[in-house]
């Protein structure tokens, strides 16, 4: 059933109003979209009306006070309505642990990604499993960096496997690190917003972050080393097994992927969708799974990864 709700802005500040709805009011169609709700302003006088609208107008509010100090950009609209959908309490806010990076404010936005924290910290080995979009592979870099800030390791290695080039990278022009740089980039640019540009250089020259595709890991053993295994659904039973015999003394290893969205022939079983079978009770290993309600990212990402979730349910439900 649908809602209407008013909200009115007094004194006003046409100032704080005009960060509030952003250029060309973009703000306000942010949350529109996100809330599925309608918005009609005039002045500081606002009129929301959709089954959301309470939420819409909360959202409102929110962002009209931190508008005082900064601009609102799409990227504020979009964190605060991920925060909003999720309602955590505020004893489940105060328990996030903050990670030590160059972003101050580094926490889990919902109650789930606090968790997914909480369990790097407290595992060896942490599997983050869930549909794009819900931090799994951006809050393992921060756990890395946090780690090596309070040097709990001496270096961070990144690993992914090339499934679109068949693991067979020669052909590729460059040397090993220029090779790979197309399937790393998630995981470079999560680094250079950790810790800045110059500084990942430097790491990188050197050896403390290193970049390994997955064929590369095979009679290794990393010791003091925080491991990160992205787009881990795209690997084999055998490369998984492979990857987890490497982890050595003092090392802590984070494995992310997303089941739905495997890139492996027809006849090769996932690693990542058979692990859980076979490691699901050893004790130091951790399975932590995101739902859609996890996404943070433009609010349309979360209803697609809601209807093709439906249109699998009824594809399976046919079959």
């Amino acid at each position: 059933m649908s809602t209407s709700e008013s909200l009115s802005f007094n004194p006003v500040d046409n100032d704080r109003l005009a960060r509030l709805s952003g250029p060309l009011d973009e703000n306000l169609k942010q949350i529109e979209t996100g809330l599925d709700v309608i918005i009609q302003r005039r002045g500081e006088a606002f009129r929301v009306q959709g089954p959301a609208a309470k939420q819409a107008v909360e959202a409102l509010t929110r962002l009209y006070l931190q508008a005082a100090e900064q601009d609102i950009s799409i990227h504020d609209v979009q964190l605060s309505l991920v925060e909003l959908r999720q309602q955590p309490s505020s004893a489940e806010q105060e328990e996030s642990p903050v990670l030590a990076t160059r972003r101050g404010d580094l926490r889990g936005r919902t109650p789930n990604q606090a968790r997914y924290i909480k369990a790097i910290q407290q595992h060896d080995v942490t599997f983050g499993i869930g549909p794009a979009g819900t931090g799994k592979t951006y809050l393992a870099v921060a756990c890395a960096v946090d780690a090596m800030e309070r040097d709990a390791v001496k270096r961070i290695v990144l690993v992914r496997p090339a499934v679109e080039a068949g693991e067979k990278l020669g052909f590729l022009p460059g040397d090993l690190a220029q090779k790979v740089d197309p399937y790393l980039r998630p995981l470079y640019d999560a680094l250079y917003d950790l810790m800045g540009f110059d500084r990942v250089t430097r790491l990188f020259e050197k050896n403390l972050i290193e970049i390994a595709p997955l064929a590369y890991m095979r009679g290794r053993t990393l010791n003091h080393a925080f491991i990160i295994l992205d787009e881990a659904q795209n690997t084999t039973p055998e490369q998984m097994k492979m990857f987890l015999t490497r982890i050595g003394f003092g090392s802590k290893a984070v494995i992310t992927g997303d089941v739905t969205q495997i890139d492996l022939a027809r006849h090769q079983k996932s690693g990542l969708v058979e692990v859980e079978r076979i490691l699901g009770q050893v004790r130091g290993i951790h399975f932590h799974h995101f739902t859609s309600h996890d996404v943070v990212r433009h609010p349309l990402v979360q209803k697609i990864v809601d209807a093709y979730d439906q249109y699998q349910s009824k594809q399976d439900e046919k079959s």
